[in-house]
């Protein structure tokens, strides 16, 4: 089974209906696919809405977006993975935030999973299939 992880942009995306990311997630699970994301993205997105001028209006919207998106867990095999990740990106002198790295660790482990993002950074990690699901303006 296909799997699409969001990144915290594309997790903002697909609540808000902003971009098309909304209608390609829609396509993929008619496929087929799951699609979720991870704790430490969920955190991400959360810290965002707590700093947002509109703070309780976004929180109930994100409250009941992300309850329809698949949860996948930072576990022990992600958090292994993320501590290979990150020392091999030190090695090489590519500086990445953490979340970015625990969602590509959390995505390694997984199998068979793609990030959805816009973030370049993403694809620097070697072994991860990144795609962006974000429609270009006409």
């Amino acid at each position: 089974m296909r799997r699409y992880i969001l990144d915290t942009n594309a997790v903002n995306a697909l609540i808000n209906h902003l971009h098309g990311v909304d209608l390609r997630a829609q396509r993929a699970r008619r496929s087929g696919a799951k699609v979720g994301t991870c704790g430490p993205v969920v955190g991400e997105f959360f810290y965002g809405l707590e700093l947002s001028s509109s703070r309780d209006d976004n929180m109930k919207r994100a409250t009941v977006g992300v309850r329809k998106l698949t949860l996948w867990p930072f576990d022990l095999a992600a958090g292994v993975e993320f501590g290979r990740l990150r020392a091999e990106l030190r090695r090489i002198g590519r500086a990445m935030q953490i979340v970015d790295m625990q969602l590509a660790a959390t995505a390694l482990t997984m199998g068979n999973c793609t990030v959805i993002t816009t973030d370049t950074d993403l694809s620097a990690v070697p072994g991860l299939c990144v795609e962006n699901w974000v429609t270009p303006a006409p």
